[in-house]
């Protein structure tokens, strides 16, 4: 797989780290298969700064959000970009009819699958992976695979926008609301761009750039890069915030107000119905 693709291998390797914990927020058995020791050993470089206990928190907040959507929604499609070696297609409690549409690089989807093909698949709900390159079109693929662009979906960003430079990640995100029906929601993560400048991560951001993987992107101003890229935000949390703490993160949470801190952000946004519109 490409360098940047590994990073999924990392994130796996937190996941299955909380599994296997007594008082564990999720359940991935999955985790420690597709992490493979290439995952762990990218964990342990790059750890700290609370890197394990935030993807134990973003996981758990997007896990919810996702259940959230397609419940309350209805929602039955949903789409993974930069999907990584995310298994929520097994693990979640998905309702019957749900398609689920994994996008990422060819060889990592090549190498997941591989790696998962002894699994069961889960009856009532598909998942269509679809190689794609992001930075390429991949709305056509998307369609090609089934997708329909005139009912509601779900989009899940978990991961990837730090790793676009700034014109890219606000064509996906404008991308992504062009795209939607309304009703659709879209679930992601961001960090400050005083997260990429931090003295004490310059050790961190080193080894990912040495690795092939440097984060380009970062904001101070979350809900105003949704809202020009035409979505309604619903919630920005940071770890540590009522509804993205989970008794898991271990520092302070400065206010907004006070400058130059380095932030990570889970967000929630989506484009109304025209009945909720309406009733607004």
């Amino acid at each position: 797989m490409e360098a940047v693709s590994r990073t999924a291998q990392w994130t796996a390797a937190a996941r299955a780290l909380e599994t296997e914990r007594e008082d564990r927020l999720f359940a991935d058995p999955y985790a420690r298969t597709v992490a493979d020791e290439t995952g762990f050993e990218l964990l342990a470089r790059y750890d700290g700064g609370g890197i394990v206990p935030f993807l134990a928190i973003r996981t758990t907040y997007l896990d919810r959000a996702v259940v959230k959507a397609v419940e309350e929604r209805g929602i039955r499609q949903v789409v993974f970009l930069a999907a990584g070696m995310d298994t929520r297609f097994f693990r979640l409690p998905w309702p019957d009819g749900v398609t689920v549409y994994e996008l990422d690089r060819p060889a990592l989807l090549e190498t997941k699958a591989e790696m998962l093909k002894d699994e069961p698949q889960p009856a009532g709900r598909t998942r269509i992976a679809v190689p794609v390159d992001l930075t390429q079109d991949w709305t056509g693929p998307l369609k090609e695979a089934g997708w329909k662009s005139e009912e509601p979906v779900l989009w899940v960003v978990e991961g990837l926008l730090f790793f676009l430079p700034e014109q890219a990640v606000r064509t996906l995100i404008s991308t992504l609301s062009a795209h939607a029906a309304p009703g659709s929601v879209l679930l992601g993560d961001v960090i400050s761009k005083s997260a990429l400048e931090n003295p004490l991560a310059r050790g961190f951001m080193k080894a990912l750039d040495e690795d092939g993987n440097p984060w380009l992107f970062g904001t101070e101003e979350p809900e105003a890069l949704l809202a020009d890229c035409g979505w309604a935000v619903r919630e920005v949390r940071q770890p540590g915030e009522p509804g993205a703490d989970f008794d898991r993160w271990p520092y302070p949470v400065p206010a907004r107000s006070v400058p130059r801190v380095p932030r990570s952000f889970l967000f929630t946004c989506d484009l109304p119905t025209y009945e909720e519109e309406k009733a607004a």
